[in-house]
């Protein structure tokens, strides 16, 4: 029980990497607030979490939108009392080369990917520095360090949250709050298998083709980057600050022969 009576808020949770952290963190004893746009996704995150023996409330809320995000934090103090961790999960992928991304698209990876990490933490750290602890998770991606070909925007994006995770650990480190990043690898969740299967003639070719970018020769499942999420979600990573955690089998500082 590593999170035994934490209280730990997981945006997009109502599926892939989200939902796995979900499970587990409600597995391993916390109190899960699953959020997602999707009602239908995100209740049925809380009703499997609860039929499991769990604990767990759904707050539907947009995380780019800052009346229902502040909302939605201030109810979820009221019911719990606080925030003991703050999972920024939500986001969206983007894919073209720069002159190939419409400026609509463009914006759409720019609002979620950022603003969807600045918002929940905005919201949530004054909660927080009250009571002098909390661990915050940033959703970034290997991506940040490495270049790939057309993911200009989402590159960039997961960019943006690596750096203003650094930022954030300095100004709230004097309040014992952790803030640190995970840097998947290509993670097969629902959404990544949906784009390979409607985007490729031959979806299992290009399946085949991702996984020899990554040493383990295989892709990454959402429990490999949940397991993670949990360690820094637990006062086991106490001493982690301002860090990225790579889960990307092997991506960023492996080259096969």
């Amino acid at each position: 029980m590593r999170l035994a009576d934490k209280v730990a808020l997981i945006t997009g949770s109502g599926s892939g990497i989200g939902k796995s952290s979900a499970l587990l963190f409600a597995r391993e004893g916390a109190t899960v607030v699953v959020n997602d746009l999707d009602a239908e996704k995100g209740q049925e995150t809380v009703n499997d979490i609860v039929s499991a023996g769990g604990k767990a409330s759904f707050y539907q809320a947009d995380v780019t939108n800052p009346e229902q995000v502040r909302a939605m934090i201030d109810a979820v103090v009221a019911e719990f009392g606080r925030i003991d961790v703050l999972f920024n999960n939500a986001g969206v992928s983007g894919v073209g080369m720069l002159h190939e991304v419409e400026p609509e698209a463009w914006d759409r990876v720019m609002t979620i990917n950022i603003k969807g990490v600045f918002l929940p933490s905005k919201y949530a750290l004054p909660y927080m520095m009250e009571r002098k602890a909390g661990s915050i998770i940033n959703m970034s991606s290997c991506i940040a360090e490495i270049g790939l070909a057309r993911r200009a925007s989402y590159s960039a994006t997961k960019g943006a949250v690596l750096a203003l995770t650094k930022s954030m650990q300095v100004d709230y480190a004097p309040y014992n709050i952790r803030v640190n990043a995970l840097l998947p690898g290509t993670i097969f969740t629902p959404f990544v298998e949906n784009y390979l299967r409607t985007s490729y003639d031959d979806p299992e070719a290009a399946i085949a083709q991702l996984k020899t970018r990554q040493l383990s020769g295989e892709l990454g499942r959402p429990e490999d980057v949940a397991q993670a999420a949990l360690f820094l979600a637990s006062d086991e990573s106490k001493f982690m600050m301002g860090s990225p955690l790579y889960i990307d089998g092997g991506v960023v500082f492996g080259k096969n022969a």
